[in-house]
């Protein structure tokens, strides 16, 4: 107790008894007694209290003088206190457990990120026969009007949008892949693929598309051998590009259609028509593939997979649609590597679906 606090409490408060009871957290009794002790008591126990805090300090000296005069009793201590730390921040006390831990970095898509970062635009991609491409802004809907060099004309021309992968595939059955940003714009007639791809001399541009990754392909030679390839796996990360069909001189990569349909129609230069389901092709990822069609002599002309129940469509020349239903296909069914027989009446002279 506070003496002096007591001894004004008791001059000054009109109620020193409860005043007393809540400031020094005492019981009625207590603070009873307190009030009914004479001054002489008060200073006995304020002067008991002075005397235990000598007596504390005192020790506390000792104690301190002790450590002072010998360097044993210094290490001690100080091993003393190491070892309270180390018990304090021990791995299974809140404080000391760790706050973070050890993990490997998450994986980080580049690509994905380079992709975010491009603007998308629509484009209209521009191929020539020899080998030029380039990147005109909109979706050019006449590609007639399109002009190329003296001597050169359009092999393919497609809608796309800049944030879109272009596929180039090669008669040497190779896959390239471009960034439709990075192509050259449509001022002039563009650059030679060339110089953006590590394309062999003896090879040439067989056809280019938009990489669409949830399509599968059939890719197919001159001498109707071919295979399905999943659209993914032609992603090719360098200028060296992807080997995919494997040919030979002086077979080379003829075809590359879409492979949505259970059949799958094949026409040889020698105008034989063939139908067989698609099942019996395999699907792979790079190869020679098997053959598809039997011929004398001469190769593969045009490709179309498509749904039988649908039936089997064409063009002419001069835009007319054809369609043979199914039951009108019956005697061109047959299996995989056989002859087939003379295409209906009708059928385009150019041995092709699109006339």
């Amino acid at each position: 107790l506070n003496i002096d606090e007591v001894i004004r409490i008791i001059r000054e408060e009109d109620e020193p008894k409860q005043v007393m009871m809540v400031r020094f957290d005492l019981t009625d009794l207590q603070a009873e007694s307190i009030l009914n002790m004479r001054l002489r008591s008060l200073r006995k126990l304020e002067e008991f209290e002075i005397r235990k805090e000598f007596d504390d300090l005192s020790s506390e000296k000792a104690g301190i003088e002790a450590l002072l005069g010998s360097d044993d009793k210094q290490w001690s201590t100080v091993a003393w206190e190491i070892g309270e730390v180390k018990k304090k921040f021990a791995k299974a006390t809140p404080i000391g457990r760790r706050r973070t831990d050890f993990a490997d970095a998450p994986e980080t898509d580049i690509e994905a990120i380079n992709q975010a970062m491009i603007e998308k635009e629509p484009v209209t991609v521009v191929v020539s026969e020899k080998g030029w491409i380039r990147a005109l802004k909109g979706h050019l809907q006449d590609f007639s009007s399109l002009q190329f060099k003296e001597g050169d004309s359009l092999k393919v021309a497609f809608h796309g949008q800049t944030t879109d992968k272009i596929i180039v595939f090669t008669t040497g059955g190779k896959a390239f892949t471009l960034g439709a940003d990075k192509l050259p714009g449509g001022r002039g007639h563009g650059e030679p693929l060339r110089i953006m791809i590590d394309m062999d001399n003896d090879q040439d541009v067989l056809t280019a598309f938009v990489l669409d990754t949830s399509r599968k392909l059939v890719v197919i030679s001159h001498q109707g051998y071919g295979f399905i390839v999943p659209e993914s796996e032609l992603v090719a990360n360098t200028r060296k590009g992807k080997q995919i069909l494997n040919v030979s001189m002086p077979d080379e990569a003829k075809l590359v259609v879409p492979a949505q349909g259970d059949h799958v129609a094949v026409i040889g230069e020698n105008r034989k028509l063939l139908v067989f389901p698609t099942a019996q092709l395999p699907e792979m990822t790079r190869g020679k593939g098997v053959r598809l069609q039997r011929y004398k002599d001469g190769g593969i002309s045009d490709v179309k997979v498509f749904a039988l129940e649908e039936g089997l469509s064409w063009d002419d020349s001069a835009g007319r649609n054809f369609l043979r239903r199914k039951d009108e296909l019956v005697e061109w069914l047959g299996d995989r590597a056989s002859a087939g027989r003379t295409v209906p009446k009708g059928f385009p002279r150019s041995g092709k679906f699109s006339g």
